[in-house]
């Protein structure tokens, strides 16, 4: 990671509820957000039909790169991150345990 102006840092950032939503704000206007991680889409009203959560929706309508893995241990998830190559996580209510990175390198942990 180079130390330099804040919005050259590369952030992923991890949230879920509306709860999140003043955190995700202020991450974008600081840092430069390379990706949004949210949990899926879950059944929702007396229909039960699938919805996003507040955090997928908003990452949607700011152009965000939005991931929306089942786990965070998957491989498939971890291969994301990694291409992502964030500087760093930001987690706000994401709802989910978030796995220390395996590498040597520790590219990005919890």
């Amino acid at each position: 990671m180079t130390v330099g102006r804040p919005d050259s840092l590369r952030a992923v950032f991890l949230g879920t509820p509306a709860f999140a939503l003043p955190s995700l704000n202020a991450v974008a206007r600081t840092l430069t957000v390379v990706g949004v991680v949210t949990q899926p889409d879950r059944p929702s009203g007396r229909g039960r039909v699938p919805a996003p959560p507040p955090v997928a929706v908003a990452a949607r309508e700011m152009g965000l790169r939005l991931f929306q893995p089942e786990s965070l241990r998957s491989a498939e998830a971890l291969a994301e991150l990694s291409r992502l190559r964030p500087d760093l996580l930001v987690t706000v209510a994401y709802g989910r345990l978030v796995p220390a990175a395996r590498s040597r390198s520790r590219r990005w942990a919890a």
